[in-house]
């Protein structure tokens, strides 16, 4: 591993919540290098802390200590529109709940990073409708969310994480609220878009069909690594 392969840092990374009178754990020291183009699901019981190291990489929440870098940058010499620009131009996220914005079309929801960017409208058009293609909605581009499937959602989803061409996609059980055969469609996309476009995908999930499509597997448990297994085949 070069040292411009590692896209994803974490050193000894600590988070601790206060909930009352009581202090949360939520991690525990924990460290994790992650490479371009990988395919990694986080693993664990529920409360092993893989929502809350999603949440840090994502810049979304602030390690108690310990270091965080995403692109070689530390995320705690950002200030929150830094933070928030990272997300933006950086960061690409798929959540269980799809979070789309009801009143936009496919097309809409899909292009918004896009704008908020500044690329020109020639361009969003020509990377928006060749993303919703390769997600399998093209002709769907008018479509609202309350007019698809969940499957349908999440492939807008997925779009609109990966428009940017973000230097990671961080995907928070993606497969939780879609059925089993919609799953599979969904997460093959993904591995799709891994290994042709080499958008590198970061899960954190119970699904033992993630688990199975996952090229390296971190299990998690009580906010640290426990074993980390990279698979050859």
């Amino acid at each position: 591993m070069t040292e411009q392969d590692v896209i994803i840092e974490l050193q000894n990374v600590t988070k601790t919540y206060q909930q009352g009178k009581v202090e949360v754990h939520a991690l525990r020291g924990m460290n994790l290098m992650v490479r371009r183009g990988e395919f990694l699901a986080l693993t664990g019981p529920s409360g092993s802390g893989k929502t809350t190291a999603l949440n840090v990489i994502g810049a979304l929440d602030t390690p108690t200590s310990g270091v965080a870098k995403v692109g070689g940058v530390d995320l705690s010499t950002l200030s929150r529109a830094q933070k928030s620009k990272l997300r933006r131009d950086r960061i690409g996220f798929v959540f269980q709940a799809y979070n789309l914005i009801p009143v936009l079309t496919a097309y809409e929801n899909a292009e918004m990073v896009l704008r908020l960017q500044g690329v020109a409208p020639a361009e969003r058009k020509q990377r928006v409708m060749q993303l919703l293609s390769d997600v399998g909605l093209g002709g769907m581009e008018h479509r609202r969310p309350n007019e698809m499937s969940g499957g349908q959602q999440q492939r807008v989803a997925i779009a609109r994480a990966i428009a940017s061409n973000p230097v990671v996609t961080l995907a928070d059980e993606p497969t939780a609220n879609v059925d089993s055969a919609t799953a599979e469609i969904l997460l093959n996309l993904m591995v799709k878009l891994n290994e042709e476009r080499g958008v590198t995908f970061i899960f954190s999930t119970h699904d033992p069909r993630v688990v199975a499509k996952a090229k390296r597997i971190v299990h998690m448990i009580d906010g640290a690594v426990d074993t980390d297994e990279v698979r050859t085949t």
